[in-house]
């Protein structure tokens, strides 16, 4: 009994190690990169294949321990259950449909006071946000993992190819809560180390260790297994920093051109013109 309590507590540190790892890996891979960026436009280097490689490997390591993990957040005695019924509805609130409400917020804002940091910030983030959502929408799908819920005998290893499609119970692996909250997280904190190098000793735990705390009440509400969020973590942390590294290494792209740099100009006969800007300096 003991070992298997500290084999379950052992893999529920583990998600947080790889979060915090996950952190570190992309603030100095994003600093490095911070002054080449613009002499070389790299989407993907070396690093990238190895956060990859360890979030694919943490996934299937975590496939034997779904089972435990899952019984353990079962258990109504436990302090750290005691949190997550009190606080687990609204962390996920604030990843969805929060996510969706505050980027464009933030794009808004920016836009109309004239602050383009923030404007990238709420617009890069978005993009993030959309295209990690439907990465993880055509997964689940595919994949038909049953939720944890879904069986009485509580089995992880329930696949069905194709019938995610057809409904929520299937609809497991990975988690879009999740996908959304870490896609949030890695967009911002890029954004921040790009804006304001001197604060994102602050923004990156505060937004990843959110996000982690999103994830874990996926699973004490019983919607998730821990691969199901590890995955996620992976597929909303790549999107986050691909979309912003993209995105100001190719300030000139459709989508940036017309959402942050095309305005509406007087003409100077009493009506307007649709103006674009050039790209503020990076």
């Amino acid at each position: 009994m003991i070992a298997i309590r500290m084999r379950r507590t052992v893999a529920l540190l583990t998600l947080g190690v790889v979060h915090a790892s996950v952190l570190t890996a992309q603030t100095v891979r994003d600093t490095a990169q911070t002054d080449t960026t613009r002499k070389r436009q790299v989407l993907f280097t070396a690093g990238d294949a190895a956060l990859g490689a360890a979030f694919v490997g943490l996934t299937i390591a975590m496939f034997p321990a779904d089972r435990s993990i899952a019984q353990r957040l079962e258990n109504e005695n436990s302090k750290a259950n005691k949190f997550f019924d009190r606080s687990a509805t609204g962390l996920e609130l604030i990843s969805t449909p929060g996510a969706f409400i505050v980027g464009p917020a933030l794009y808004a804002f920016g836009r109309y006071t004239h602050h383009p940091d923030i404007e990238d910030l709420g617009w890069h983030g978005t993009e993030a946000v959309v295209l990690a959502t439907g990465i993880t929408g055509v997964l689940k799908g595919a994949l038909g993992r049953s939720r944890p819920y879904v069986t009485a005998d509580t089995n992880p290893r329930d696949f069905k190819f194709g019938k995610g499609f057809a409904g929520e119970d299937r609809s497991s692996f990975p988690s879009g809560h999740t996908t959304v909250a870490f896609a949030a997280a890695s967009s911002v904190t890029s954004e921040a180390q790009r804006a304001w190098p001197g604060h994102t000793w602050i923004v990156a735990p505060v937004m990843y260790g959110g996000a982690t705390l999103v994830g874990l009440s996926r699973m004490y509400h019983n919607k998730h297994w821990a691969s199901d969020v590890v995955l996620g973590a992976g597929i909303g942390t790549f999107s986050g920093i691909k979309v912003v590294r993209y995105s100001h290494a190719h300030p000139d792209n459709f989508i940036d051109r017309v959402i942050l740099r095309t305005s509406i100009a007087p003409d100077g006969h009493g009506g307007g013109m649709v103006a674009w800007t050039l790209p503020f300096p990076q």
